[in-house]
């Protein structure tokens, strides 16, 4: 069995986001073994809380101490490769996704991305948190609103889930993100709010203090896109939007997303679209009575 080198990394895009299902809390004794299981079909979310456990998945082992998570998949086999050596508390979690998923062998090999609207949440398979008694206080809040089958329950579960991963994949991002990840986030939310602007390459890089021909190489590693690329599909995507929710002229709708001349705004929103801006505002509009 292969001792764990490099932590794989999980990557879910969202939406949709994943959900939670059910948790438990054990404590396990000296000689006491974690189940095996195999497809089930979630994910198995492990918090150890004091002691640690040993997990073999597929070909590999991990010994989780506390204040340490792992993330086991829904499509594998996992089972405890031995008995607890000492008295062991930690918590459980199953998940899922009906999103697209993937595990990498490490953050740099990967084939999902976010992009412009698109968000990848990304989890280390395994991590040590930096502050596991703000993890147990969450993992108590799910329990105590798993004890009810109110509507108010439901809500506070999902939320309290999600707080979880939003601190798991902020911590991860913080210590141990690649730099490339950090360059292109910095770089796509700059497109983001100067959409209406004209942002050269160059401009974006005096923003960032960084190479322009750098910034563009982590934006395709990250987005799959160039900067001007990223630019003109978030541009397209607010030009959708301004069409179908305001009865703004093509002109000002040009202007609004960043385009100084109309008939260029026009052509390119056509070769994206497939349809001219009056043609796609047509499908979504109904004639009066």
């Amino acid at each position: 069995m292969n001792v764990v080198a490099t932590v794989p990394l999980l990557t879910f895009l969202s939406p949709p986001l994943p959900y939670f299902i059910e948790a438990d809390h054990k404590t396990y004794g000296p000689g006491d073994v974690h189940p095996g299981r195999i497809n089930m079909g979630k994910f198995d979310l492990l918090f150890v809380r004091e002691g640690r456990l040993t997990i073999t998945e597929g070909d590999t082992t991990w010994v989780v101490q506390a204040g340490e998570t792992l993330i086991l998949r829904p499509d594998r086999r996992h089972y405890a490769s031995e008995g607890c050596t000492e008295q062991t508390k930690f918590d459980w979690l199953h998940f899922q996704t009906i999103g697209e998923w993937e595990e990498s062998g490490s953050s740099a090999a990967r084939n999902l991305r976010g992009d412009h609207y698109i968000y990848a949440i990304q989890l280390p398979k395994s991590m040590k948190l930096s502050n596991p008694a703000e993890v147990a206080d969450l993992f108590d809040v799910i329990y105590a609103a798993a004890g009810s089958s109110t509507q108010t329950a439901f809500w506070k579960r999902q939320q309290s889930f999600l707080q979880l991963l939003e601190m798991m994949n902020e911590e991860w991002r913080a210590a141990n993100a690649p730099t490339a990840l950090a360059v292109a986030e910095r770089a796509a939310a700059y497109l983001k709010t100067n959409y209406r602007e004209q942002v050269s390459n160059k401009s974006l890089g005096d923003e960032l203090r960084l190479h322009p021909n750098y910034i563009s190489r982590c934006m395709i590693e990250v987005y799959d896109a160039t900067p001007q690329q990223y630019l003109m599909l978030y541009r397209m995507d607010q030009a959708k939007l301004l069409l179908i929710k305001t009865d703004w002229s093509v002109a000002r709708i040009a202007l609004e997303t960043g385009f100084r001349q109309t008939p260029h705004f026009s052509r390119t929103f056509s070769e994206h679209a497939g349809l001219s801006p009056l043609q796609y505002r047509k499908q979504y509009t109904v004639d009066p009575l």
